[in-house]
C-alpha cells in the first residue's frame, strides 16, 4: 500500500471511531426507573433492582443505562416524569410504587412497563389478570395490606396490656391510606383495642404526630405501609425510640434505626422481583405473556434495645419467630 493511501485509510479509519463508539452507546438499552419517592431512602431497595439486573448479566453503565426519575413524594410530578420517558424512547420504564406504575400506564401504551405495587394490580386497572397481564404491562404485587392486620395483632402480643393503639397513614394518598384504616379498626375490633388513626403527609408531620400520640394516651403505633413512610423508615424509627413510643413498620430499616417491631412484606425482595422481570423484558420476553408475581417473602424484625429501654418484655415464642432481633 503506498503511503498516500495508507494515511488516507488510517485517517478515514479514525474519523469513523467515533460514530462507531456513538453508534454502539445508541445501542445501549436504557431503563426508565420512575418512582414517587426520593432516592435517599430507597437505596436498599434500588441496590436490589441493581443486583438483579447484574445476577441476569446487565450492569449499570456497561451494557445497560438507568434514568432515573424521582417525583420527591410530589404525586403531581408523575405524569411529566413519565411523559420525559417516554419521550426519550427508553427501552422499558420500571415503575415502584402505585402512583408511578400509573402514571406509567396512562404516559405509554407501546413501551413495556415493569411495576411494584403493594395494591391489588387487576383493582387498580394496571393489567387484565395477573396470569395474563395483557397489553405492555406486568409487574410484582406484595401482601402489604393483606399484612395490615396481622402487624396489629403482633403488635397487641407484644403490648398486651395497652388498651388504645394509634395508626399512622397518609392521606396524600388515599388508595393506601383509606384501605390500612380499614383493615386495621376491623383488626382493632376484633382485638378488643380502640385504635386512633393519626396522619402525616411529609416527614415535617411526624413531630406533631407523636406529640398527637401522647394527647391520645396511644400505648403503641402502628403504621400503614406508604411509599412515604418507606422513604422515612429509618429516621422514623429511631423518633420512635427518642419519643419513647412502640411502633411497628414494614423494612429492615426501620428496626434498625430504632423502631421496636418490623413486620411485613420484604420491600428489598419486590424490587428484586421488579429487577428480574426488567432483565427479562430486555433479552426479548413481552409483559404480556410474563405473569404478575406476588412477593411473599414476610420478614420481623425486633430491636431488643428499644423494648428494654422502653421497659418492655418480648415473649421468647415472638422473638423465636423473628427472622433476626437487635441487641
Amino acid at each position: 500500500m503506498r503511503r498516500r493511501d495508507f494515511i488516507a485509510f488510517v485517517g478515514g479509519t479514525a474519523a469513523a471511531w467515533p460514530m462507531a463508539a456513538r453508534a454502539q452507546q445508541s445501542a445501549m438499552p436504557v431503563i426508565g426507573f420512575l418512582s414517587v419517592a426520593s432516592p435517599d431512602g430507597y437505596r436498599p431497595m434500588t441496590a436490589a433492582f441493581r443486583q438483579a439486573l447484574q445476577d441476569s448479566g446487565f450492569i449499570e453503565g456497561q451494557n445497560v443505562a438507568i434514568e432515573y426519575r424521582w417525583a420527591e413524594q410530589r404525586v403531581e410530578r408523575l405524569p411529566a416524569l413519565a411523559a420525559d420517558l417516554v419521550k426519550r424512547k427508553v427501552t422499558v420504564i420500571a415503575a415502584p410504587t402505585t402512583e408511578a406504575a400509573l402514571a406509567a400506564k396512562a404516559a405509554t401504551t407501546n413501551i413495556p412497563i415493569v411495576f411494584e405495587t403493594g395494591g391489588d394490580p387487576m383493582r387498580l386497572g394496571l393489567v387484565a389478570s395477573l396470569n395474563r397481564p395483557g397489553g405492555n404491562i406486568t409487574g410484582v404485587t406484595q401482601l402489604t395490606m393483606g399484612l395490615v392486620p396481622k402487624a396489629l395483632e403482633v403488635m397487641h402480643e407484644l403490648l398486651p396490656a395497652a388498651k388504645v393503639i394509634a395508626f399512622l397513614v397518609n392521606p396524600g394518598d388515599p388508595t393506601l391510606s383509606e384501605t390500612g384504616a380499614k383493615l386495621a379498626l376491623e383488626s382493632a375490633d376484633v382485638l378488643g383495642l380502640k385504635l386512633q388513626v393519626v396522619k402525616a403527609t411529609s416527614e415535617r408531620d411526624l413531630d406533631g404526630v407523636f406529640d398527637q400520640l401522647a394527647q391520645l394516651q396511644a400505648g403503641g403505633l402502628v403504621i400503614c405501609p406508604d411509599p412515604l413512610f418507606t422513604g422515612l423508615a429509618g429516621r422514623i424509627g429511631a423518633l420512635s425510640a427518642r419519643r419513647g413510643v412502640p411502633a411497628a413498620y414494614k423494612g429492615r430499616e426501620f428496626a434498625e434505626g430504632g423502631g421496636l417491631l418490623t413486620y411485613g412484606t420484604s420491600i428489598t425482595d419486590a424490587y428484586r422481583l421488579a429487577g428480574v422481570f426488567t432483565a427479562r423484558i430486555l433479552k426479548g420476553d413481552k409483559p404480556a405473556d410474563i405473569p404478575v408475581q406476588e412477593s411473599t417473602k414476610v420478614e420481623l424484625y425486633i430491636n431488643l434495645k428499644t423494648a428494654k429501654a422502653l421497659g418492655i418484655t418480648v415473649p421468647l415464642p415472638l422473638s423465636g419467630r423473628a427472622d433476626e432481633v437487635f441487641e
